[in-house]
C-alpha cells in the first residue's frame, strides 16, 4: 500500500511550499483583493445570467387546419376575444359590425358578445347598450298585417310587405327592419313603420346627434383570409353587393374618425406587442372607407414552466379610399393568414455551462493575477538591485 501511495504522491500536480519560504509583499496583498472583489463581481453577474430566463425562437410551416381565430380588440391586455373601438363622431344607431371571409361565410350586424357605450363630444358615457342596434322588443302585439282580427284570434304586428309567410309577424320596429334586411330593402321612411313610431325609434336616432360610439365585443373567425369591419348603418346582402341602410344615408356627412384602443389576435403572452394598439385616424374633409391590411403570424409561446400560450402576431399597412372613388364609409380590418408559425420557448442557461463559466472565472483571474503580482514583485526587486550598485538613477 506505501509503494502505492508513494506513486499518487508522485502524481501531485499541485507541490507544496513551506510556509517557511513564502515571502509576503504589500503589492501582493492589494493584487489580492482586488482580484477577489473581481471574481465577485463576475461570479454575481454569471449567477443573474443563470437565473435570467432567455427566450428561444423558431420558425416553422404551420401545418395546423380547421381552427379558430381570436380576434381581440380591448383596452385591457389580458382581455382574451375582445375589442374595442372608437368612434366619437358615429351614433350608436348608425354603427355595425359585419364579418366576410374568403370561404364565403359572412355575418352581419353582430350583436353576440357585443356592447356598444354612447359617448358625448367630450368622451363621457352617456348609456351602455349590451344588445345591438334597435329599440327592445314590444311585448303587446299590435294590429295583424293591416287588419283586425276577433277577439279569440292572435294578433302580431305588420311587416309591411316583407313577410315571409302568412304567419310571419314584426312586434317591434328591429324585426321589421330585419324583415326588411332579408328581402334587400331600405328602410327610407321610419316614421311610417307602426312599430318604430311607438318605439320612439326615429326620436332615439335623432337624440344620439352628436355623439359618439365605444364598441367592444368578442368575435371568432375561421383561420382564412376575410375581413371584419365597422360600417356606418346596418349592412345587408343584396345580388352579392354590399350596401348600407338608407336610414344611414339619411346624414349628409360621414366622419369615420377612430381609435384603436386595443387590437390583438389571440391570448397574450410576456413580450407580445400589437402594433395598432393605440392609433388614432382623424378623418379629412372628404369621407371614405379606411383599411388595414393585416399579415397575422400564428405563435405559441411556452413559459420557463412549460405553460403553452397560442397566440398571433400581426403586421399592418393602411389605406385610405375616399367616398369619390364609390367607397361606402367604414373601417375595415382586412387580415391573412401567414403559412409560418413562429415559436418561443423559454429557458434557463445550462447549470454545466454555469459552472464552466465559473472555474473560468476562477482560473482565469488567479492565473492574471499571479502573473501581475509577480511582475511587480520581480520588477521592484530588479529595481531595488540596480539601486544597490548605483546603476539605476
Amino acid at each position: 500500500m506505501n509503494s502505492v501511495f508513494n506513486k499518487l504522491r508522485n502524481l501531485d500536480a499541485y507541490p507544496k511550499i513551506n510556509e517557511d519560504f513564502y515571502s509576503r509583499t504589500f503589492a501582493g496583498g492589494i493584487v489580492t483583493v482586488v482580484s477577489a472583489a473581481v471574481m465577485l463581481f463576475l461570479f454575481l453577474s454569471e449567477l443573474r445570467l443563470y437565473l435570467y430566463t432567455v427566450t428561444e425562437s423558431k420558425l416553422l410551416v404551420d401545418t395546423s387546419r380547421g381552427e379558430t381565430l381570436h380576434i381581440n380588440v380591448s383596452t385591457a391586455v389580458l382581455y382574451i376575444c375582445a375589442f374595442d373601438v372608437t368612434f366619437p363622431a358615429v351614433r350608436c344607431s348608425m354603427l355595425s359590425l359585419d364579418t366576410r371571409d374568403i370561404s364565403g361565410e359572412q355575418h352581419f350586424d353582430i350583436r353576440h358578445n357585443i356592447t356598444k357605450k354612447r359617448i358625448d363630444a367630450s368622451g363621457n358615457v352617456v348609456e351602455v347598450k349590451k344588445e345591438g342596434l334597435g329599440a327592445p322588443k314590444i311585448e303587446r302585439p299590435l294590429q295583424k298585417h293591416g287588419g283586425r282580427l276577433g277577439h279569440d284570434e292572435e294578433y302580431c304586428g305588420s311587416c309591411f310587405g316583407a313577410e315571409e309567410s302568412d304567419d310571419h309577424c314584426c312586434n317591434s320596429c328591429e324585426e321589421v327592419r330585419d324583415a326588411y334586411k332579408k328581402r334587400g330593402w331600405g328602410m327610407t321612411n321610419a316614421d311610417l313603420i307602426d312599430q318604430c313610431k311607438r318605439e320612439g325609434y326615429v326620436q332615439k336616432v335623432k337624440d344620439e346627434e352628436g355623439e359618439g360610439c365605444n364598441i367592444h365585443g368578442s368575435l371568432e373567425l375561421s383561420k382564412v383570409a376575410g375581413n371584419f369591419h365597422f360600417a356606418t348603418g346596418k349592412s345587408f346582402l343584396h345580388s352579392a353587393i354590399f350596401l348600407a341602410d338608407l336610414l344611414a344615408l339619411q346624414d349628409s356627412h360621414f366622419n369615420i374618425s377612430h381609435t384603436v384602443n386595443k387590437l390583438s389576435f389571440g391570448n397574450h403572452y410576456p413580450g407580445l406587442v400589437n402594433p395598432l394598439d393605440g392609433v388614432k385616424w382623424v378623418q379629412g374633409p372628404t369621407p371614405g372607407i379606411y383599411q388595414y391590411f393585416i399579415k397575422v403570424v400564428p405563435t405559441i409561446y411556452t413559459d420557463i414552466r412549460g405553460r403553452v400560450t397560442n397566440s398571433n402576431q400581426y403586421s399592418v399597412t393602411e389605406h385610405f379610399t375616399s367616398s369619390e372613388q364609390g367607397a361606402i364609409p367604414g373601417v375595415f380590418f382586412i387580415y391573412d393568414i401567414s403559412p409560418i408559425k413562429v415559436t418561443f420557448k423559454e429557458e434557463h442557461i445550462s447549470f454545466l455551462h454555469f459552472l464552466t463559466n465559473i472555474c473560468a472565472i476562477i482560473g482565469g483571474i488567479f492565473t492574471i493575477a499571479g502573473i501581475v503580482d509577480a511582475s511587480i514583485y520581480y520588477g521592484q526587486r530588479t529595481i531595488k538591485r540596480k539601486r544597490e550598485i548605483g546603476k539605476y538613477r
